[in-house]
């Protein structure tokens, strides 16, 4: 409660100010399945798609303002803000959240798989989110729920209604996670499951994923742009 108290106290403002088409809360999975060289394939992934300039057109072009923030998150009490509510008003505030989520040291390493609570988690952060007329938390993780309750239970004891839940489905560690992202993870409106074949991977996925939700498209929108080698889809029309 604390936590969402504080977070609202410097948002309720800005939430006034701006209006807001999306608000868009990014979940990092830092359990014990992802090794440091996995860990930093993720950030700069992540990174790497905010640099994106499809990313940045669908950011800063699409009509009302664009809030982000982002959290790690693994065993059931190690979830951790590392990126506050931003605007994303310009290109000088999206490099500003890039150096955050680069320079922010990984909150934990040891700990297991608890989806449920990290959703829980991340219910709590977008209820002090400025108010916006999507809210989407973008969920990554290489595994399926092994400590704590199910994403389905988050769902039913959390505040979710009209909340989309996307999943970034990491393949490599589990054969299940696909399925059980699709299965399990994916909820409300609109909401749907990017498949990286790696943490090589993520870029790609990564970039696929945000502008697609940046522009609220469904799968069949989605037209591929011949790009550099290895990113070819990566620029989507």
């Amino acid at each position: 409660m604390s936590l969402v108290l504080g977070l609202w106290s410097g948002t309720a403002a800005l939430a006034q100010q701006t209006p807001c088409r999306l608000a868009l809360l990014l979940a990092l999975d830092v359990s014990s399945s992802v090794d440091d060289r996995e860990y930093r394939l993720q950030k700069e992934g992540l990174a790497g798609a905010l640099r994106d300039p499809d990313v940045r057109r669908a950011i800063l072009e699409g009509g009302g303002g664009v809030a982000l923030s982002a959290y790690e998150w693994s065993g059931r009490n190690q979830s951790q803000l590392v990126l506050d509510w931003t605007m994303l008003q310009d290109e000088a505030t999206i490099d500003a959240a890039v150096v955050r989520l680069l320079t922010s040291p990984r909150s934990y390493n040891r700990y297991p798989t608890a989806m449920g609570y990290a959703l829980g988690f991340g219910a709590g952060i977008l209820e002090a989110a400025p108010a916006c007329e999507r809210r989407v938390i973008d969920v990554s993780g290489d595994g399926i729920t092994n400590d704590g309750f199910r994403p389905q239970q988050a769902y039913s004891h959390y505040p979710f209604d009209g909340v989309t839940v996307n999943g970034l489905a990491v393949m490599g560690s589990d054969p299940r996670v696909v399925e059980y992202f699709e299965g399990e993870v994916r909820h409300g409106p609109g909401a749907f499951v990017e498949i990286a074949a790696g943490y090589e991977d993520f870029l790609r996925a990564m970039s696929r994923k945000l502008f697609r939700e940046l522009n609220d498209m469904l799968v069949g929108e989605l037209v591929p742009i011949p790009g550099p080698p290895g990113r070819e889809d990566s620029a989507l029309r």
